[in-house]
C-alpha cells in the first residue's frame, strides 16, 4: 500500500508514518498544498491522506486540483473540522471519506481500506482503442493483454487522449491535465511524453495534428 499523506502537524504525521511502517504501508509525507499538489502530479497514490488546514492553501484546493485532474485516487479528509456543513462542502469536492481528529490510528486504516475497496467497485469507464486499454479503477494499461508500465505524467497524458478519440486534445489542455497549475512547464514536456507513449504503445497510436495538439483515432466531425 503506498499512501500520501497530507498534513503539517509534524507529531501527528511522524506517528501516522510509523503505524504505517509496523503494518508494511508506505507513506510519503508533506506538509503543505503546493508540495501535495507536486506529489499528486509526480506519482500515482493508492489513496491520499488529506488535512484541510494547510500552510499556502488549503486541503480542498489540492482536493479539486486533483478531481481537476480526472484523478480517482480516494481521498480521505483528516481535519480537527467537524462541523456537518465542512463535512459536506469536502465530500461534494470529491472526498470519499471523512475522518475528524483526534482518531485511532485502527479506525484511519480501516477506513483507508474502505474507501479503496469502494473505488474498485465503482463502475469507472476502461478506455479502450485497438489492442491498447486503460482501467480508470485501478490505473493500470494494458497493450495487447499485457501490462505496460507508464510514469504518472504518461498515464495522465494517455487518459486524456482516449477520453476523446477522434478529436484533437491541445497542447494546453493536457498540460492542465497533467501538471494542474502546480508550475511553468517547459515547452517541449507534453511532446516527451507523446514520444514515450508511442514508443512504449506503438508509433502510429497518437497522431500529431500540427499548430493544434495530439489525436488518437480518425477524425470525427
Amino acid at each position: 500500500m503506498h499512501l500520501l499523506l497530507v498534513e503539517d502537524d509534524a507529531m501527528l504525521a511522524e506517528a501516522v508514518c510509523d503505524a504505517a511502517r509496523q503494518i508494511a504501508w508506505t507513506v510519503d509525507h508533506v506538509g503543505d498544498a503546493g508540495a501535495a499538489k507536486l506529489a499528486l502530479v509526480d506519482h500515482v497514490y493508492e489513496a491520499v491522506l488529506l488535512d484541510l488546514g494547510l500552510p499556502g492553501d488549503s486541503g480542498l484546493a489540492v482536493l479539486r486540483s486533483l478531481r481537476g485532474r480526472y484523478d480517482v485516487t480516494p481521498v480521505l479528509i483528516l481535519t480537527a473540522r467537524g462541523q456537518l456543513s465542512e463535512r459536506i462542502t469536502g465530500l461534494d469536492a470529491g472526498a470519499d471519506d471523512y475522518l475528524v481528529k483526534p482518531f485511532q490510528v485502527d479506525e484511519l486504516w480501516a477506513r483507508v481500506r474502505a474507501v479503496i475497496r469502494r473505488s474498485q467497485g465503482k463502475v469507472v469507464p476502461v478506455h479502450t482503442y485497438g489492442d491498447i486499454s486503460l482501467d480508470r479503477s485501478k490505473r493500470t494499461v494494458t497493450r495487447a493483454g499485457t501490462r505496460v508500465a507508464l510514469s504518472a505524467h504518461e498515464y495522465r497524458t494517455l487518459l486524456a487522449l482516449l477520453e476523446r478519440p477522434g478529436h484533437v486534445v491541445t497542447r494546453d489542455h493536457l498540460e492542465d491535465v497533467v501538471y494542474g497549475t502546480t508550475s511553468a512547464i517547459e515547452s517541449n514536456t507534453i511532446a516527451v511524453f507523446i514520444h514515450q507513449l508511442r514508443r512504449k504503445l506503438g508509433e502510429h497510436l497518437i497522431t500529431t495534428v500540427h499548430g493544434q495538439g495530439y489525436m488518437i483515432g480518425e477524425a470525427k466531425p
